[in-house]
């Protein structure tokens, strides 16, 4: 596999450098999921791109919504221009079986 090429003329500050190490640590611990929270602005993209660049394995990135999804993609194609990023919408939520009788 090609390694993760993390692409930013920024470095991580603040508390993004240790929030990194733990995510780190946490997924090369044998943990499956990682959660980040933190407020608007605060740079958990860039922190989970540093992270998924570290580990130097895929990532799957859930978005509660189409528009933070479409804003993920576009963020993290720009963060790993040489890797493959992808972007998919489920519209599960508008699916009705035949058999649904209301």
């Amino acid at each position: 596999m090609d390694k993760f090429k993390l692409v930013s003329g920024f470095e991580p500050r603040g508390d993004q450098p240790a929030a990194i190490d733990k995510m780190v640590s946490h997924l090369e611990s044998g943990a499956r999921d990682q959660t980040l929270l933190g407020v608007t602005g605060s740079g958990k993209t860039f922190s989970m791109a540093h992270t998924i660049a570290r580990l130097n394995r895929p990532a799957l990135i859930l978005a509660p919504n189409k528009t933070l999804a479409a804003q993920l993609f576009a963020e993290f194609k720009e963060l790993f221009p040489e890797n493959a990023v992808e972007y998919f919408v489920s519209y599960y939520d508008y699916y009705q079986p035949e058999a649904y009788i209301p």
